[in-house]
């Protein structure tokens, strides 16, 4: 379904994508990104765009500047993108600081039919009018466009040096506000140690870091709006709920190092059937012998097991999950739906939202029937995460008037009377997410995320 103009309301498209992989291989795995990727804008036809990225520039990012440079200057340059006459570009290129580094990237691209559009500036607290391509980089915490942290270090002092944080932005189109937050949360440092507890150390882990996310965006420093918080979540399945529902009748060997007598290896084996090996656990080993359990309908037999945003369901809505886990897929370019065995299979990259913004795209149980998520690119080899989309529309009921001049960026609120609907609705018509999906044919042997979700309002 693709936008009519502008007068119909804004179309909004949402994607996030860990792209740490694309800076391995940017002479092949880069330009197929970038295809996929434009396929998309060419599909939708969105008019306003926003790309949040994680692990930009990749593992080194002092020796892929040149690559960031170059992916750049494609994506704001590109004849797919040539109605895109404004654009906003969030770098954080600061590496050398480890108090401050995210490796975070948010791209905003706004079509030049789209006439109202304005971002919120946090330090002067009032909206401003977008006009021009601009890029900011290297220290973004004085940049007043955007508020971005990197999570303290005992977050998660198992790591020595973590690159995990938020960016944050405001926008206002078409009279309705709403904050886009990009995101990295923490990982599973060791599968032994995730098995251990239900729910493990890392969950968490994860549950405060977004929790501390959440409490900053609705604080009392700023109006509150609705938002979409999109990006690499890390989210897992229970490690320990699954493995004993896989292997229900197995019977578990464990291996322990001989000089300090830790547990360095599990192995489940049949209980029958010659003792058959059906899954060994190591730190960064989850090999299980029969994949098709996390292909077979999308995976969604594992859901019960993705736990970790019921924590928040007072707080957060996300549309059904019917695609397969996006992570950890396989490097190997001729093994686009294969996944690797070093974790267990999960939905790491979603799209989440406030309660007040699913409104702004659900009004009724039928919306969601024309709202689409899923992932993109099932066959084609991206890296290690997959994308994923939705679509949908939505009428509006209440406008939001986002003033350049407005007392402390306040939102001026007026009420439309309709007989369709009292409930407060902004003008935002259509709804797209898009999660970006590794498939076979354009993976490099380091790439392992691909993944990239979208929204289109």
């Amino acid at each position: 379904m693709a936008v009519k103009g502008a007068a119909a309301g804004a179309g909004v498209l949402l994607v996030t994508a860990n792209v740490g992989s694309l800076f391995d291989d940017p002479e092949n795995l880069q330009k197929n990104w970038l295809r996929e990727f434009y396929q998309v804008v060419h599909a939708h036809k969105p008019h306003f765009m926003a790309l949040h990225c994680q692990e930009f520039g990749g593992k080194n990012y002092e020796a892929s500047m040149s690559h960031v440079d170059k992916f750049v200057k494609e994506l704001l340059s590109s004849d797919a993108m040539k109605d895109y006459n404004r654009a906003r570009v969030y770098l954080d290129e600061n590496y050398k600081s480890q108090e401050h580094f995210t490796a975070l990237g948010s791209f905003y691209f706004l079509h030049e039919s789209l006439k109202n559009i304005y971002q919120f500036d946090f330090k002067a607290k009032k909206y401003k009018k977008v006009t021009g391509k601009e890029i900011y980089s290297d220290t973004l915490e004085s940049t007043p466009m955007l508020e971005k942290e990197k999570f303290p270090q005992d977050y998660f002092p198992e790591c020595k040096w973590s690159r995990k944080g938020f960016i944050r932005t405001r926008w206002c189109i078409t009279d309705c506000a709403f904050d886009l937050v990009n995101i990295h949360l923490f990982h599973d440092a060791s599968n032994l140690i995730a098995w251990e507890t239900s729910p493990s150390v890392y969950s968490g882990i994860r549950h405060k870091a977004l929790g501390y996310v959440l409490d900053r965006i609705i604080d009392q420093r700023f109006e509150k709006v609705s938002y979409f918080v999109f990006g690499d979540f890390n989210f897992r399945l229970d490690a320990k709920a699954v493995v004993e529902t896989l292997c229900a009748k197995a019977t578990m060997q464990t291996v322990r190092a001989a000089d300090t007598n830790e547990v360095v290896k599990l192995i489940f084996r049949e209980s029958d059937n010659d003792r058959k090996v059906m899954l060994q656990l190591e730190k960064k080993l989850f090999d299980y012998f029969n994949q098709d359990v996390f292909r077979d309908n999308n995976g969604t037999a594992l859901l019960e097991f993705d736990r970790e945003l019921s924590v928040f369901k007072d707080r957060l809505y996300e549309l059904d999950i019917s695609f397969p886990p996006s992570y950890p897929y396989s490097e190997d370019s001729s093994q686009g739906k294969q996944y690797m065995n070093t974790r267990c299979p999960a939905w790491c990259d979603r799209i989440l939202m406030s309660h007040s913004a699913k409104e702004l795209i659900l009004k009724s149980e039928n919306d969601e029937k024309i709202v689409i998520y899923d992932h993109i690119g099932p066959n084609v080899c991206m890296g290690d995460h997959k994308e994923k989309d939705a679509f949908g529309t939505r009428r509006s009921s209440t406008k939001q008037h986002c003033s350049e001049e407005g007392r402390n960026g306040s939102i001026q609120k007026h009420t439309v009377v309709t007989a369709v609907s009292r409930r407060p609705q902004c003008h935002i018509l259509r709804l797209l997410i898009v999660h970006y999906a590794s498939a076979s044919g354009l993976c490099s042997r380091k790439a392992s995320h691909t993944s990239l979700s979208c929204m289109f309002m």
